[in-house]
C-alpha cells in the first residue's frame, strides 16, 4: 500500500472516531424511524385453507393420470368459476369487503383487486392445493378465505356432475357412430376374406405345402405312366410275338389265289378265329390302310360269307377256341391300358390343381398388401372404437358417482385461521431499510463536511499540498479547564446516546410485549 491510500485510509478512520456520536445517534434515530414506519404502515394480513383432492373408493379409472397434474387442470378450471364476477360480488356484499374503494371505484375494478388478493395454487404435496385471502382487516381474511373454500367445494361439485353428464353423453354419439363405422368395415373384411380365403397370406404356407405335395403326387404319376408305358411295350411286343407265330400258322393255310385250304383244321369256326387273331397281330404292327390289313379284312369278309352260304354256324360263343396265352395278354394289355388312362386323368386333375395353387401362391402378396391395407385401417378403428367403450363405461361410472356425490371431491383439511402477525410489511426489512436510509444520509453528510472542510489535520497533508519537506510539528495543548469542558462534553455526549439506547430498548420491549410488533 503506497502513501497516498495509507493517507486516504487513515482519514476515513480519523472521520468515523471524529463523529462516531453523531452515527449512534443516526442509528438510534433509524430504529426510531423503522419502528414508526412499521406501525403507522397499513398491515395486510393473510389466511390460508389447505384443500385436498379425494379420490372415490370405487375409480371408474383403472390407470389414472398423474395427480399433480390433474388436480392443476381442475384447480385452473375452477378458479375461473370461483372467482367470476358474480362470486367474487356476493362474497364482497356479504362480509362488506373493500368498503372504501366501492365508493371511489366501480365495481369492476373492486373485483380486479380482490382477484389480486386471491391466491389459489397446488401444495408441494400432489394431492392438495391452498386458497389464500390477503386483506387489511385481521378478523375477515379468514372468513373470506374459508368462504372461499366452501365455494370453491359448492362449484366442483356442480361442475363435476355437468361434465360428467356431458361427456357420457359425448361418448355415448362417439361409441354408437364408432360402432356403425367398425360394422361396414367388419363386413367388408369379411366379404373379401370369403370371396378370397385360399390367396389370403396367412393360407400361403398351407398352400405351399399343399402345392410341394401335388408336384410330389404329379411326379410320382408321371413315374408311374413311365412304368405302364415301358409295360404296355413289352406286352405288346409279347403279343406281336404270339401273333406272328400264330399267322405263321394261318399264311400257310392261305392260297396263292385267295382260296383258304382247309388242311389241319376241324371245322370253319377255328378257320375263321385264326384269321381273325391274324388281323389283330397285323393291327398292332401296320395302320389301318396297310395292304396286308387290307387283304385279311377281304379274306375274313369273302370266308364269312361262304360260311353263312354254307349255313355253318360261326358264333363267337363256346364254339370258339382262342390261345391261352394270347387271351391272358390281351387282358393283361387292356389292365395296362386302362391304368394308363386312369393316371393321365389323375395327372390332368393334379395339373388343374397344382396351376390353381400356383396362381393362388402367385396371387398372395397382391393379397396381403390389400389385406395390410384394409387391417390397418381396422386396426385404427378398433383401438378407437375400444378407446371409445372404455371411456363410455368411464364416463357412466363417473355420472353414477357425482349423482351420488361419491366422485372426486375437495375436503377441507386445515381452514384458514385468523392471522397472527401481518404478511406485509415485514418488520426486519422494514428496519433494514431504515436503517440503511439514515446510515446512508449520515455518511453523505460528514463526507460532504468534511469535504467543505479546508484544515490540514495530518503532517503529510501539508507535505502534499505546499510540495516543501516539514521540519517539525508542535502538538496541542490543552488547558486544565479545556480539559475539564472536553471530559464534561464526552459524558454528557456518553450519557444522552446511552439514554437514547435505553428508551429505544424500551421502545422496542412494549411493542414487542404488546403484541404490535410480531416477528
Amino acid at each position: 500500500m503506497d502513501t497516498k491510500q495509507s493517507l486516504m485510509l487513515k482519514k476515513y478512520v480519523d472521520l468515523v472516531f471524529r463523529w462516531k456520536y453523531l452515527l449512534l445517534l443516526l442509528f438510534v434515530v433509524g430504529l426510531v424511524g423503522g419502528m414508526v414506519s412499521y406501525i403507522i404502515t397499513p398491515k395486510t394480513y393473510m389466511a390460508t385453507s389447505l384443500l385436498s383432492y379425494q379420490q372415490p373408493q370405487i375409480s371408474p379409472n383403472k390407470t389414472p393420470r398423474d395427480v399433480t397434474a390433474r388436480i392443476r387442470d381442475v384447480v385452473s378450471t375452477l378458479t375461473q368459476i370461483v372467482t367470476s364476477r358474480t362470486n367474487l360480488e356476493e362474497i364482497i356484499k356479504s362480509f362488506d369487503l373493500y368498503r372504501d374503494a366501492r365508493e371511489e371505484y366501480p365495481m369492476e375494478d373492486v373485483i380486479n383487486m380482490m382477484r389480486m388478493d386471491i391466491s389459489i395454487e397446488p401444495s408441494r404435496r400432489g394431492d392438495t392445493f391452498e386458497i389464500s385471502f390477503s386483506g387489511e382487516d385481521q378478523g375477515k381474511v379468514a372468513k373470506v378465505a374459508n368462504a372461499l373454500a366452501a365455494k370453491f367445494i359448492e362449484e366442483n361439485l356442480k361442475y363435476r356432475e355437468e361434465r360428467a353428464s356431458e361427456t357420457s353423453e359425448y361418448t355415448s354419439n362417439r361409441l354408437e357412430m364408432a360402432k356403425r363405422t367398425m360394422d361396414v368395415k367388419e363386413a367388408t373384411m369379411r366379404d373379401y376374406k370369403l370371396k378370397y380365403y385360399n390367396e389370403m397370406p396367412e393360407q400361403r404356407g398351407v398352400n405351399v405345402e399343399r402345392l410341394t405335395s401335388l408336384q410330389e403326387q404329379y411326379q410320382g404319376t408321371q413315374e408311374s405312366m413311365l412304368a405302364l408305358e415301358r409295360t404296355r411295350v413289352l406286352i405288346q411286343d409279347q403279343v406281336a410275338a404270339r401273333k406272328e407265330m400264330l399267322e405263321g400258322e394261318k399264311i400257310a393255310l392261305i392260297g396263292e389265289n385267295g382260296n383258304i385250304s382247309r388242311k389241319g383244321l376241324d371245322s370253319r369256326a377255328q378257320y375263321l378265329e385264326r384269321l381273325r387273331l391274324t388281323l389283330e397281330s397285323l393291327e398292332v404292327k401296320y395302320k389301318p390302310n396297310h395292304p396286308e390289313i387290307k387283304r385279311v379284312k377281304k379274306m375274313i369278309s369273302k370266308f364269312e360269307q361262304e360260311t353263312r352260304d354254307s349255313g355253318e354256324e360261326s358264333s363267337s360263343g363256346s364254339n370258339q377256341i382262342r390261345d391261352e396265352v394270347l387271351m391272358k395278354l390281351q387282358a393283361q394289355l387292356s389292365n395296362v391300358d386302362f391304368s394308363m388312362e386312369t393316371i393321365a386323368r389323375e395327372k390332368e386333375q393334379l395339373s388343374q390343381k397344382i396351376k390353381q395353387y400356383e396362381e393362388w401362391i402367385a396371387a398372395a402378396p397382391v393379397r396381403e398388401a390389400e389385406w395390410s391395407g384394409l387391417t390397418r385401417e381396422y386396426a385404427q378403428l378398433k383401438h378407437h372404437y375400444d378407446q371409445l367403450v372404455a371411456l363410455n363405461l368411464e364416463a357412466k361410472s363417473m355420472l353414477n358417482l357425482e349423482r351420488r356425490q361419491k366422485g372426486n371431491q375437495f375436503k377441507i383439511v386445515d381452514p384458514a385461521r385468523f392471522p397472527e402477525k401481518p404478511v406485509k410489511p415485514d418488520f426486519l426489512k422494514t428496519m433494514l431499510v431504515a436503517l440503511g436510509a439514515v446510515l446512508v444520509m449520515g455518511c453523505g453528510f460528514i463526507l460532504i463536511t468534511d469535504f467543505l472542510d479546508g484544515s490540514f489535520r495530518e503532517s503529510e497533508e501539508l507535505e502534499q499540498y505546499f510540495g516543501v519537506p516539514l521540519i517539525t510539528t508542535i502538538s496541542s495543548i490543552q488547558t486544565n479547564a479545556e480539559k475539564r469542558r472536553g471530559t464534561i462534553t464526552s459524558i454528557m455526549k456518553i450519557a444522552g446516546v446511552s439514554v437514547c439506547f435505553v428508551l429505544v430498548i424500551a421502545l422496542y420491549w412494549y411493542m414487542f410485549a404488546k403484541g404490535i410488533v410480531v416477528v
